[in-house]
């Protein structure tokens, strides 16, 4: 296998830390010290279909975003489906596994001058079959950096935890960025952090401040997560939402101290309300909402039809109930999409100026 290429496994104490936010603003920033730059995620848990591959969602956006001159198949040899684990459990194949994933490391990795190799979930997930991340990061003989989320205590104690397994693989932890830092809390929580990763002997090489943006769904992502289809607006499904909202009051009151760019969720049987949320739409400044859910697959009657179609406000239904839509919305994880350039360029910005890169490449090297 090679052991020559440069490379870095991005890990996590916790499952949607912030390693593929990672991962995107490195490879960003590594460009302007390596003109070619490999990517593989060795064991997926999110995958989408590609050419009749289960690939993993990251590899496809490291690849759209980047152009990654590889097949995509390799940057995601293992897509763990609904039964993959079963089948392990009953027909445990290991040996054909790691051969799937240093082969496809090799592949990804050749004639290139560095590899990143991003994780799953925190350091022992996939140990259930054999490759947890820290197994993997063995495998292919790569040091790790660790991503916490924002903190003291929790994120300290869990580094520790995961920093065990690491040290059991005899894998090397290189160091430590802290994710999502509220902007206001970063200089009081640096020093101290930093003084006590030191004492698990971890480096603190980054502090990437919250960014409202990064959490904030779309349109589009929204409606995939609550069944839904849009009635009307899929064209400004890229839209992001800062707020979603029950309207769960009369229609006199539906408007009163909404905040921009909130999004409502209503009863389809709401005509009234839905008739005043139409109207304020139509006025000139467009009003503060940026969508409306109708829950219970309540179809509009043709006049309603009609004059949501005229106010441009994009409508999407679901066959799910008010409640059951909003915690959908409230517990959804939002990804970052290919395509989604705004969101990728602030990214790449975080990164570049919150994280210590000439550190990290001294210390891989």
């Amino acid at each position: 296998m090679n052991a020559t290429t440069p490379r870095l496994f991005i890990a996590a104490t916790e499952q949607n830390a912030g390693k593929t936010t990672t991962s995107l603003g490195l490879y960003a920033a590594l460009r302007k010290d390596f003109q070619r730059i490999s990517f593989i995620k060795p064991v997926g848990q999110r995958f989408v279909e590609v050419e009749g591959k289960q690939i993993d969602e990251d590899s496809v956006l490291i690849r759209d975003t980047f152009g990654t001159e590889v097949p995509i198949e390799d940057m995601s040899p293992i897509a763990v489906e609904p039964q993959f684990t079963r089948r392990y459990i009953n027909h445990a194949n290991n040996d054909t596994l790691v051969r799937r994933i240093q082969h496809s490391f090799d592949r990804t990795a050749w004639e290139k001058d560095f590899a990143i190799i991003e994780g799953t979930g925190h350091a022992g997930v996939g140990s259930v079959f054999d490759l947890s991340n820290a197994r993997v990061a063995s495998l292919l003989k790569s040091k790790v950096l660790l991503i916490t989320p924002a903190g003291i205590g929790r994120p300290i104690d869990e580094a520790a935890l995961n920093k065990a397994l690491f040290d059991k693989e005899n894998v090397e932890v290189i160091g430590v960025i802290m994710n999502k830092v509220l902007e206001d809390r970063m200089e009081s929580i640096a020093d101290i952090a930093r003084r006590g990763f030191e004492r698990l002997g971890l480096e603190l090489l980054g502090m990437i401040p919250r960014e409202r943006m990064l959490s904030q769904p779309t349109l589009d992502q929204i409606c995939h997560n609550i069944r839904g289809k849009f009635f009307q607006g899929a064209g400004k499904g890229r839209k992001r939402i800062d707020k979603a909202i029950i309207g769960a009051v009369s229609s006199h009151n539906i408007l009163r101290g909404i905040e921009p760019d909130s999004l409502l969720i209503i009863p389809g049987d709401r005509e009234d309300a839905i008739h005043a949320v139409v109207a304020r739409s139509r006025e000139a400044d467009g009003g503060p909402f940026c969508g409306m859910v109708l829950s219970d697959d309540i179809q509009p009657r043709k006049e309603l039809a009609d004059s949501i179609r005229q106010s441009g406000l994009p409508v999407i239904t679901s066959s799910l109930d008010i409640y059951l839509i909003a915690s959908r919305i409230h517990s959804m994880t939002v990804k970052t999409l290919p395509g989604d350039t705004e969101k990728i360029d602030r990214i790449q910005s975080l990164v570049r100026t919150h994280v210590n890169i000439p550190r990290i490449l001294e210390k891989i090297r």
